[in-house]
């Protein structure tokens, strides 16, 4: 990785930490579904110069329904269930959950997109899960009023994450980056007018929150996907894969210094227990003992 990749994964890294605090600033005013109608259709908009071209337009129209469900799986449905676990949750706390990305990710493409995985990343899996129930385990109160389910609606997010990240990567690996982007920022604007509409809030909303549902549109979601997109093409998705462990720890930083959020020793070591777990399931970190198993099920085809 160059310098230059290395400040652009930095960068990133700080925006993606940074949308858990403008999702926790905003979320509770606009509520989950007008805030991520709001994020999606600017971002579309800021994104739509890059399809200035009937090769893109074409594209996009020949791809209309891969496209809008990799814009359900990847964006209204994840990004709904992190707005709404905010209203509730720290954002650093979200964040770390969030991280757990990658074991879906692995879990999901052995068992229906014929992924193999090795011995060694069942073992970062079950450290990672180990992580989060380090993290959540006084927190899994179902009650009403309890966290449990804002803890749920995090990990079904991730779970979310990692069908749109296996279904991008067999069915959609073949178009241009920019038009996965603009295109399935479109599809997902589209989907969420009419329900973003009827749940608008009816009080006024305030300024801090405006700024802050902007800022989650500008920057943590059009200048960051622009900045994932180049890094992918410079630097390969191995090395750009190294921002799930950068996230949390920024939006750590961000809650700490911004909205004044507490850290502590449990907080601590369910992140580090999470990190290495997911740095052991993405490869990134190795361990001796190696061996391929077969996946789960047959390729579905």
């Amino acid at each position: 990785m160059s310098s230059a990749d290395a400040l652009r994964l930095i960068l990133l890294s700080s925006l993606w930490g940074l949308s858990f605090i403008f999702m926790r600033v905003a979320a509770p005013e606009f509520g989950a579904v007008p805030l991520v109608l709001v994020r999606m259709g600017i971002g579309a908009l800021l994104l739509t110069p890059l399809l200035i071209s009937l090769h893109y337009l074409r594209l996009i129209w020949q791809h209309k329904g891969p496209l809008l469900f990799l814009g359900i799986v990847n964006h209204v449905l994840p990004f709904s269930l992190l707005a709404l676990a905010t209203t509730r949750l720290e954002a650093g706390f979200t964040s770390l959950i969030n991280a757990t990305t990658p074991i879906f990710t692995a879990l999901i493409g052995a068992l229906f997109f014929a992924t193999a995985i090795q011995r060694q990343q069942y073992l970062g899996l079950a450290l990672a899960l180990v992580g989060v129930y380090v993290l959540s385990a006084d927190r899994l109160d179902f009650a009403l009023g309890g966290d449990g389910w804002f803890i749920l609606a995090v990990l079904a997010a991730t779970f979310c994450y990692g069908i749109a990240g296996n279904y991008s990567k067999t069915r959609l690996g073949h178009l241009p980056t920019r038009v996965l982007a603009a295109g399935s920022s479109a599809m997902s604007a589209l989907v969420l007018l009419i329900p973003g509409i009827l749940l608008w809030p009816s009080d006024p909303i305030s300024p801090l929150a405006w700024g802050n549902a902007l800022a989650l549109a500008a920057l943590s979601t059009t200048l960051a996907f622009l900045l994932y997109f180049g890094l992918l093409a410079s630097a390969g998705a191995t090395a750009t894969s190294t921002v799930t462990f950068l996230v949390p720890v920024s939006a750590l930083m961000w809650g700490y210094l911004l909205l004044g959020e507490t850290l502590n020793l449990q907080i601590i070591v369910g992140m580090v227990i999470t990190l290495i777990g997911t740095a052991i399931a993405t490869k990134l970190l190795r361990v001796k003992r190696r061996g391929t198993l077969p996946p789960a099920y047959p390729p579905h085809e």
